[in-house]
């Protein structure tokens, strides 16, 4: 069992930079494999960017160049930087976790632990 809790969302205008954190606790084996996956009002929770077990990285075509993700083994903590934001990118974020992601680590049919979700928005 893993628990997740993200941090670091926030209000920011279009250009700007956020990092968001997840903190993992519990059986470290449960998050070998992490994401971040977003969704906003009246839209599929789509992953943005993960990491897997062998420390590869991916990200969607939409997010690509902007955001970074990276994971600090030693705190068993998640991060996702983001710059040059846009309002598109406006959504609830979330960390998941999983022994392991056969399906990508885009695809959220892989994880079962989230977090509660930590919410996002820019401004024009």
């Amino acid at each position: 069992q893993v628990q997740l809790v993200e941090s670091g969302g926030g209000s920011v205008q279009a250009g700007g930079s956020l990092r968001l954190s997840c903190a993992a606790s519990g059986n470290p084996y449960s998050s070998r494999c992490m994401g971040w996956f977003r969704q906003a009002p009246g839209k599929e929770r789509e992953g943005v960017a993960g990491i897997d077990t062998d420390a590869s990285t991916s990200y969607s075509d939409s997010v690509k160049g902007r955001f970074t993700i990276s994971k600090d083994t030693a705190k068993n903590t998640l991060y996702l930087q983001m710059n040059s934001l846009k309002p598109e990118d406006t959504a609830m974020y979330y960390c998941a976790a999983s022994f392991s992601c056969p399906h990508g680590v885009l695809s959220r049919y892989n994880y079962h632990a989230w977090g509660q979700g930590t919410q996002v928005t820019v401004s024009s």
